[in-house]
């Protein structure tokens, strides 16, 4: 499934976003050991353990150099406090962006995480990432790789 097996746009990582998308959209609330294959069966249930989980977390890597990707945002409550995350749960991908595969991505963190503005992942708690509601539209064909974790229950805290 390394370019997603529902979604044929001719981008990896947006098939693979799309995908993603999806198998959290079906979550009701209430060969590796990881890889993004896994956290999807994982996340719908179709192995063991299947759960409470809903949200496959992401990084993306940016074309330009293969870096990670980290996003910035402000919660409405708190427009002085901007976070960033390299972490993130794919909220939507749109069907109406033109030439592009546009994404809606949400920031995902650890509330015990006290660095705000990481360096990069390994600078970022991930043991208890959860839903923070700061999202932004990115063009998915802007990355060359994407790596899943294992599915979370990022929303049901």
């Amino acid at each position: 499934m390394s370019c997603g097996k529902d979604h044929h746009t001719g981008s990896c990582v947006c098939d693979i976003l799309k995908e993603i998308a999806d198998a959290q959209q079906d979550v009701v609330e209430n060969c590796c050991d990881t890889s993004c294959e896994q956290s999807i069966s994982d996340l719908l249930g179709e192995t063991e353990g299947g759960n409470d989980l809903d949200t496959v977390p992401v990084i993306l890597y940016c074309k330009d150099g293969c870096k990670p990707f980290k996003g910035f945002g402000t919660h409405p409550d708190n427009i002085g406090h901007v976070e960033a995350s390299f972490f993130f749960r794919v909220k939507k991908v749109m069907d109406d962006c033109s030439d592009s595969c546009c994404v809606v991505l949400e920031l995902l963190r650890d509330a015990h995480c006290d660095v705000f503005n990481p360096h990069d992942p390994t600078e970022q708690k991930s043991h208890h990432l959860r839903a923070t509601g700061i999202c932004m539209t990115v063009d998915a064909e802007c990355f060359c790789h994407v790596t899943c974790l294992p599915a979370i229950s990022a929303l049901n805290c």
